[in-house]
């Protein structure tokens, strides 16, 4: 059943869990090809570099390529770049693009979550400096995302971790879960795309938003909540 929130939360008074995805389930827009435009349009990309930053998002809209790849090559961008210049320009496309791109859905969905004692976590391949930007607006518990290394004051093109994506956006899930003696069965996961399948599938509160066509046919095979947000 399509619906736009959820009724009630459980455990009510209770500290649990509620993680979301960034990208087209807080937000409309898609952060890392945003990045890439505005760090071409100040010099900081070549075009070449833009180029296939929109090649890679239509190849990922059509399944030709995976998400992990394109994270790749978004760590490849950065390359060189001044942690100070990276932060500046996320700030900037934070406040000017991304910012007004929020569901009015999702915020009251965070709330109806705070309201019911949880801790909101966002869990997003985007990388740090933006996914800190989103969640100290949005007034969120923690952040788990791609953290990208810095050697020198420069982005190295490396991260921390491997990319938050996939098993191992579940793998940092669960552990965030046993950190806060919590069971991913009592969690809640807020997503949008077939690459969000697994964590969707291991936590007790798969919540789709706005679902891609891909991810649709699977809740509707595994009934889970499908909600449709602007």
């Amino acid at each position: 059943m399509e619906s736009t929130s959820s009724e009630k939360t459980e455990q009510k008074g209770t500290k649990y869990l509620v993680f979301f995805d960034l990208d087209k389930t807080i937000t409309s827009t898609v952060s890392g090809r945003i990045i890439a435009k505005a760090a071409y349009r100040k010099g900081m990309l070549r075009g070449r570099v833009v180029l296939s930053a929109l090649f890679n998002s239509l190849a990922y809209r059509l399944h030709l390529k995976n998400q992990l790849s394109i994270i790749n090559d978004m760590l490849t961008w950065v390359r060189g770049v001044p942690v100070m210049s990276l932060e500046a320009l996320c700030s900037e496309v934070f406040a000017g693009i991304i910012k007004p791109s929020i569901y009015s859905d999702a915020i009251k969905e965070i709330e109806m979550h705070r309201s019911g004692q949880a801790k909101i976590v966002l869990l997003s391949s985007s990388l740090e400096p933006l996914c800190s930007l989103a969640a100290g607006h949005l007034g969120l518990d923690d952040v788990i995302c791609t953290v990208p290394e810095v050697k020198d004051g420069l982005y190295t093109g490396l991260t921390k971790r491997v990319p938050c994506f996939g098993k191992e956006k579940v793998n940092r899930m669960k552990e965030y879960c046993e950190m806060n003696n919590s069971r991913p069965e009592e969690a809640w996961y807020y997503g949008d795309s077939e690459s969000d399948v697994p964590v969707l599938d291991a936590v007790g509160h798969p919540v789709c938003i706005n679902p891609d066509r891909w991810l649709k046919k699977t809740a509707l095979r595994k009934n889970w909540e499908i909600y449709r947000w602007n």
